[in-house]
């Protein structure tokens, strides 16, 4: 399997760490949807990252189902929890964390690829504040919760803290860290596991 993307991406690094974590075999091409758009475009014509190549030729797209089908077909293994009540809480924590992400991503691409004379502000101030709804959400279901204290096998902690390093490195002045510590301490723990330190962040950024 050969997974397309940069890492810069938290999509992309939510894949390539999550299939770290399972042992499951892949080949990793930092191929960029902007600066080698062309490249990028002849490996999967839609241009969407993450992008998983199958070892017969099919690819495909979506962070989520992308882990759905390796989990579910190769790995014999799973990051989330047998427990229904335990598997029902890390979803609400995966789906808060990325829907603050979807939402970022919509801030940084109107700051940075829009020009300033066309951005709508009430819509950007719409964006922002559901990031922070999402964030002080997450960061209350993290401290509740002493399943997330210690975890590192686990989607939810994975997709949490490749999250916040994203918003981080993009809207930091939003998301003070002194007003989620459960995200930060977190995410502190799981960038020093292997895995993490395996897959940085890195790449040219929109």
């Amino acid at each position: 399997m050969r997974l397309i993307g940069m890492l810069d991406s938290p999509y992309v690094r939510r894949v390539a760490i999550s299939l770290e974590f399972l042992g499951v075999p892949f080949t990793h091409e930092a191929v960029s949807v902007f600066s080698t758009f062309e490249q990028f475009q002849r490996i999967n014509p839609v241009v969407k990252a993450p992008s998983l190549v199958c070892d017969n030729g099919d690819v495909l797209m979506d962070s989520s189902l992308i882990l759905q089908f390796v989990e579910a077909t190769m790995a014999g293994d799973s990051l989330w929890s047998r427990d229904a009540v335990a598997m029902q809480r890390e979803m609400r924590c995966v789906s808060l964390a990325l829907a603050a992400c979807d939402k970022s991503v919509q801030a940084v691409y109107e700051r940075n690829l829009r020009p300033a004379h066309a951005q709508f502000e009430p819509w950007m101030a719409r964006v922002h504040g559901q990031i922070v709804a999402a964030c002080t959400a997450l960061d209350a279901e993290l401290a509740s919760h002493p399943q997330f204290h210690a975890a590192s096998r686990s989607q939810a902690c994975v997709t949490t803290a490749v999250v916040w390093q994203f918003m981080q490195s993009m809207l930091a002045a939003l998301l003070p860290q002194k007003d989620y510590p459960s995200i930060v301490a977190l995410a502190a723990r799981m960038e020093a596991t292997p895995q993490f330190l395996k897959y940085p962040p890195t790449g040219p950024g929109v």
